[in-house]
């Protein structure tokens, strides 16, 4: 199959240095296997979505070489082909309805089970849960190398539908990245544990999985994550070549001093774009 790979940020404010690190990562590394490079805007939450920020984001990308290879695709127009994989889950048993709150999961944040041989007496459903039966996902990294996950240590059994009725991301993200034929998913590190859900929902959906490839985080002085959200180094305060520099130089590929310009420097890297730098942040 022809490489696909996909960028696909949540419309929460504006990009920031890591998201650009992100960006690259996944757009270098489609171009490196003459692929396909795709965006999707995950904009499944309303709550959480800043207005004008997809825009943004789109204006970002296309102000440092980023430009995608097919229209952008919106979660928020594909709530059809969500709901079909609920239904999907819940006629083969493979997911139910759970009348808990989050107030019930145990310090590691996993769920119990209370609700999974049927809801307690008086007890009304609020979400919808899959079931993790023990499941443990293996996969090899591309960058961070074997990864074994046990779901019932993980998580336990995790939801797919909110009690909002808000569709959870998981479930997007698994069947949106099988949708459009996706062969890789590069994306930061935050991400690595859902890789497991995801893989899981998409076996029991018989859905074919990506491979995966993690890049390390940037984080700030206090090593917290940067965040859209909190507004953490928003890339529009600084100058354009000086970002594309530093998220280079996190890839583990820094141009050359002479080489100044963003489109200069974008050039660059994608005639030196070696993943196997990256994998060594892990060692």
């Amino acid at each position: 199959m022809a490489y696909t790979g996909r960028f696909a940020p949540s419309p929460t404010g504006a990009l920031h240095l890591g998201s650009l690190a992100a960006a690259l990562a996944s757009f270098l590394q489609a171009r490196h296997h003459s692929g396909r490079w795709l965006l999707r805007i995950d904009d499944i939450d309303p709550q959480r979505e800043q207005p004008g920020s997809a825009s943004g984001i789109i204006q970002t990308l296309h102000e440092f070489g980023l430009q995608p290879d097919a229209p952008v695709i919106y979660q928020s127009q594909r709530k059809h082909l969500y709901q079909q994989a609920m239904e999907q889950l819940l006629s083969s048993g493979h997911a139910y309805p759970c009348g808990c709150s989050r107030a019930v999961l145990d310090e590691q944040g996993r769920y119990p089970g209370i609700c999974r041989h049927g809801l307690p007496e008086g007890a009304s459903a609020r979400s919808i849960r899959v079931r993790c039966d023990g499941a443990e996902i293996d996969f090899d990294d591309a960058i961070a190398g074997p990864q074994q996950l046990q779901l019932d240590e993980l998580s336990g059994d995790f939801v797919i539908r909110r009690a909002d009725h808000c569709f959870a991301y998981q479930l997007c993200c698994a069947v949106d990245d099988a949708a459009p034929g996706i062969t890789e998913v590069v994306r930061g590190s935050d991400l690595l544990a859902c890789s497991g859900k995801q893989i899981h929902l998409r076996r029991l959906l018989q859905l074919s999985s990506p491979r995966y490839a993690h890049i390390p985080l940037i984080t700030d002085r206090q090593g917290r994550k940067l965040s859209k959200s909190a507004a953490d180094d928003p890339l529009q305060q600084g100058e354009p070549a000086d970002a594309m520099r530093l998220a280079l130089q996190h890839l583990r590929h820094a141009p050359p001093a002479q080489v100044t310009s963003v489109d200069g420097m974008l050039a660059w890297a994608l005639q030196h774009w070696q993943p196997g730098r990256l994998s060594s942040a892990w060692s």
